[in-house]
């Protein structure tokens, strides 16, 4: 019987909630705002493991990229409280980038609402400028 999950994905799970647990409590540089982790992926090899996080009040993506320096920075540190976490032979090697979908993603929803709402102003507007021109036209003609 296969497994649902492969090796590499129950290692990132694993460094995935080490991670979030370990830049919340043990990072205390105060340039770095919160940090949220949306996704690891480690290689077959379980040598590497790519780190995607989004700095949440960051204004800027020069502010989110100066953040994730300063992570890539204490990846070894992190790297060894990881290590203590896990009951594995090899602890992968950390990398930090920044993920800008979910931002990305806020911003799009933002702009389907808005057109949403214009698009249902204008539904509004005909609705109630065309209904008062066809009565009076069928007031008209009866």
């Amino acid at each position: 019987m296969p497994r649902e999950f492969n090796r590499s994905d129950r290692v990132a799970d694993a460094v995935q909630r080490s991670l979030a647990n370990h830049i919340r409590a043990e990072v205390n540089d105060p340039r770095l705002g919160m940090v949220n982790i949306n996704s690891v992926s480690v290689v077959r090899d379980l040598s590497m493991a790519k780190v995607y996080v989004t700095i949440v009040g960051a204004q800027s993506d020069a502010e989110a990229e100066a953040s994730v320096v300063i992570l890539n920075k204490a990846a070894n540190f992190l790297r060894t409280l990881v290590s203590k976490d896990l009951t594995m032979r090899v602890t992968p090697k950390l990398q930090f980038f920044y993920d800008a979908t979910a931002i990305r993603g806020q911003e799009l929803s933002k702009l389907i609402d808005r057109a949403v709402a214009e698009d249902k102003s204008h539904h509004a507007d005909s609705a109630s400028g065309g209904g008062s021109n066809s009565d009076s036209n069928s007031d008209g003609e009866s």
